[in-house]
């Protein structure tokens, strides 16, 4: 551990502050945590003209995986819109369907886009590539079923956050190699991508107060490998370990520099520039891990998502999107 850290941005150092420290993860923990009571979804629904349904979709080995389906209300279905494919965080661990869902639900409005969220499932009771590919199976369902949804197939996007933005770029790098579905871009946010934990930025935040530090991340991981190392793991699962980051939509990643997932995240668009791809990086000075989708009023977490919405707005024009 080093305990030189980057400062935190000075709103958000006293909101962490009041946070109540988290005990080191453990089934236990974990079992007390996914039975805390998330927001309801009908609360963040509410005021906005939106139609919601639900669907299940089965998987190769004939789970049913849960989708939402939120559209801007009254849509014609024989209007080609954007759409918005969500892939919830929590460390791969916990969290469902409408976690951080906020987010994209903002870009029903600016877009006219329908979202669709995935439920998943979980480690530690799934693990290896079964979180990526059912992921990847509602991605399917949605190409399949793109004209019913009244959905532009060739303007979707793969988004997340935290373990959500490293799922969205395992699938969208298995949708590259297996030649479909197409993704117009993938915005990843705060994604943890790397299951090796050896960034500068891994080891100044281990230990200590934090939304998601180093042990909770090695906790994540082993959750999800087990005893898999090395080239053993996966690119889809850990995508840092993907050897080709050639040919993948343009891509939006954002961070903190107060955070476990900093160097990793920088370092992943690098590579995508080094393939000649298009990434636009944004690493917001004072910002620890989520914090704005913790706290979307504060300054900086305004600032982080104004920025991402201009981008979007631009990537997913007509036309710009690239044609399918």
């Amino acid at each position: 551990m080093t305990s030189v850290r980057p400062d935190l941005d000075p709103e958000l150092r006293a909101l962490l502050a009041e946070m109540p420290p988290m005990p080191p993860l453990s089934p236990e923990v974990l079992a007390q945590l996914r039975q805390y009571p998330q927001t309801p979804i009908d609360t963040l629904l509410e005021g906005r003209a939106v139609d919601r349904r639900e669907v299940t979709v089965p998987t190769p080995d004939g789970t049913m995986l849960p989708l939402s389906i939120i559209s801007p209300a009254g849509t014609d279905r024989t209007a080609a819109a954007p759409c918005v494919y969500w892939i919830h965080g929590g460390g791969m661990i916990m969290g469902d369907r409408f976690s951080q869902i906020d987010i994209p639900l903002d870009w029903i409005d600016l877009l006219g886009a329908v979202v669709i969220s995935v439920d998943y499932r979980l480690a530690p009771e799934a693990t290896g590539t079964t979180l990526v590919e059912d992921c990847y199976q509602g991605l399917l369902w949605i190409a399949e079923n793109a004209e019913d949804l009244g959905i532009d197939p060739a303007r979707v996007v793969v988004a997340g956050a935290s373990a959500g933005g490293g799922l969205a770029a395992g699938v969208t790098l298995m949708a590259r190699d297996r030649g479909a579905p197409a993704i117009a871009a993938q915005v990843l946010i705060c994604p943890m991508l790397d299951h090796r934990n050896v960034t500068t930025s891994s080891r100044q935040y281990s230990g200590g107060h934090g939304v998601w530090t180093r042990e909770m991340n090695e906790y994540g991981w082993r959750s999800v490998l087990g005893d898999l190392t090395g080239q053993d793991v996966s690119g889809y699962v850990s995508p840092a370990m993907a050897d080709d980051l050639s040919g993948l939509p343009t891509t939006y990643i954002d961070a903190g520099t107060a955070e476990v997932f900093r160097d990793e995240d920088v370092d992943y668009a690098t590579r995508i520039w080094a393939a000649g791809g298009q990434a636009e990086l944004h690493i917001w000075a004072g910002g620890f891990h989520g914090f704005d989708a913790l706290y979307p009023q504060v300054r900086l977490s305004a600032a982080a998502r104004r920025t991402r919405d201009d981008w979007l707005t631009r990537v997913m024009s007509p036309d710009h999107a690239p044609k399918a």
